[in-house]
């Protein structure tokens, strides 16, 4: 693989004050394009909480708006099955590059006012080796809406993708029609993303590409995922840049290990701290708990900015970053600046559903919240921060009420069967099913379906039998002394430039 990245320097430019925007080009991929190095970075939380409405506010608000990009065909497919109100997604439709694609979407998927009451959402294909064309052609499609609406809220502020190195089977497509909508930085976190750099490069040449897939069993053979832009959108393809790539760190180890190769060389680093939301690495060593169960994070946890200074490349700071003082500090320590997730989470145009958020304000205002770092729920095997909330998967009751189903898929893991064939499973379906596709029952224990939990959490829960609809689960981090802050000030809640201007301040003029 040939990376075409340019040194630090070249790509971000030379050190800023607090403060300052310096300007970013990376060099023989993005000869027009200028970027401004944001000091402030939205965090790509959960499926759809961080919505293309609240990327293209802190992208209007100077900082780097950032989209999930996580579960974007489905969230996509359901949107148009309630009927688009407002219309925004057709027309966003309406700009991709294939007239075709865009049709063929609609066709299958837009329902003229909306579902029925009570009618559950058609389903999307599952991920696989294999994609099915109109997988491929949602999969492109819905990256490309997301991307396309943020960077039109965005008025011209930079507008970035998060992806989960986990969810490998949906990246080349997802990140091509992120591309397409001229998407300015990619961020991939929860694994080890030695093959971005490539696959940005490749894409933006939209060379055809087999992109390869990490499969239990799978001994010395090798499996791929296959990618064909002028197969998709035909021999006229449009113009792309190169976009950004950071990569979501926990570790001075992983960081060194991705810097010391051209080809795994991202453009810069965001370090995540434990305290952060969502997926979390596990603690270096054996892993420990706490009588609550929560994992113990110790010295070997804590990364060195010395050390991550050296490496040449810029790095943002997250986790327990959200107050002024904070970003002053990450950048009196050599930072660029800090990724923040909770209190942008918490704003008006987060993905959240109007219910939930409401309902964490309020206990945000009188008891507060109770974060608890799982290392059982995810079917990942990375720990999981979890909102302990009523009529939510966090309650022992709703959990033990739901009835197993694994009929999204999203981290679901390719292994060789017995017959030398591909299979899927995840530890959060039925635990018969999953030995049966040679897991252990053990790894089933406490798993939470997070695809379905995630998609209720932003009002787009599946109907099941007699009209029940699956519980949602929260996810936020564990500091919320900043969003309290933020709380105090805007009782009735507050949006995402509220938090990118409560984050710029000078600490010494609040003292």
């Amino acid at each position: 693989m040939n990376s075409q990245l340019g040194p630090a320097d070249a790509a971000f430019g030379s050190a800023a004050p607090p403060n300052a925007h310096a300007l970013v080009q990376v060099n023989g991929l993005r000869p027009q394009a200028r970027v401004d190095r944001p000091v402030i970075i939205q965090g790509g939380m959960g499926i759809g909480v961080s919505s293309w409405q609240l990327a293209g506010a802190v992208g209007r608000a100077g900082g780097l708006g950032v989209v999930s990009g996580v579960a974007l065909d489905t969230i996509l497919a359901r949107r148009l099955q309630d009927g688009d109100p407002d219309g925004h997604l057709r027309r966003a439709l309406a700009q991709f590059p294939d007239p075709e694609v865009a049709e063929s979407v609609l066709a299958r998927y837009f329902i003229a006012g909306g579902r029925r009451e009570g009618r559950p959402y058609r389903p999307v294909p599952h991920l696989t080796l294999q994609p099915h064309a109109d997988w491929i052609r949602l999969a492109v499609a819905s990256a490309f809406v997301e991307v396309y609406l943020a960077k039109e809220a965005a008025a011209g502020g930079s507008v970035g993708i998060n992806f989960l190195e986990k969810i490998q089977l949906a990246t080349p497509a997802a990140a091509y029609g992120a591309m397409l909508a001229g998407v300015d930085f990619v961020l991939v976190g929860a694994g080890i993303p030695v093959r971005m750099p490539w696959l940005l490069d490749t894409l933006s040449r939209h060379e055809p590409l087999q992109f390869p897939i990490d499969v239990v069993g799978a001994g010395g053979s090798r499996y791929v995922i296959t990618l064909d832009p002028s197969a998709l959108l035909g021999p006229k393809l449009p113009a792309v840049s190169r976009p950004i790539f950071l990569a979501i760190v926990s570790s001075n180890t992983l960081a060194t290990y991705l810097a010391r190769d051209a080809a795994t060389r991202p453009d810069g680093f965001v370090v995540e701290g434990a305290i952060a939301g969502g997926h979390n690495a596990p603690p270096r060593g054996t892993l420990q708990v706490d009588d609550d169960g929560e994992p113990l994070y110790g010295p070997r946890d804590v990364v060195d900015p010395g050390h991550l200074s050296e490496l040449g490349l810029p790095f943002w700071v997250a986790g327990g970053y959200g107050r002024p003082e904070q970003v002053a500090a990450a950048r009196a320590f050599g930072a660029s600046g800090v990724q923040v997730g909770t209190a942008f989470a918490l704003a008006r145009e987060s993905g959240l559903a109007p219910a939930i958020r409401q309902q964490l304000l309020a206990n945000l205002r009188d008891e507060g919240i109770v974060v608890r770092t799982d290392v059982l729920a995810s079917p990942t095997g990375f720990p999981f921060k979890i909102a302990q909330l009523p009529n939510t998967l966090s309650d022992p009751i709703v959990y033990e009420g739901r009835r197993r189903l694994c009929n999204l898929g999203y981290l679901r893991t390719p292994y060789v069967k017995t017959t030398g064939e591909i299979g899927y499973r995840c530890p959060a379906e039925p635990p018969v099913d999953y030995v049966r596709k040679g897991g252990e029952r053990a790894d089933t224990v406490s798993r939470i379906c997070l695809c379905n939990g995630l998609m209720a959490t932003i009002g787009l829960g599946q109907l099941r039998r007699v009209g029940r609809a699956e519980p949602p689960v929260v996810t936020l981090g564990a500091d919320l002394s900043g969003a309290r802050v933020l709380l105090e000030r805007h009782p009735g809640g507050w949006s995402a430039r509220d938090v990118v201007e409560y984050l710029e301040e000078q600490p010494e003029l609040n003292a």
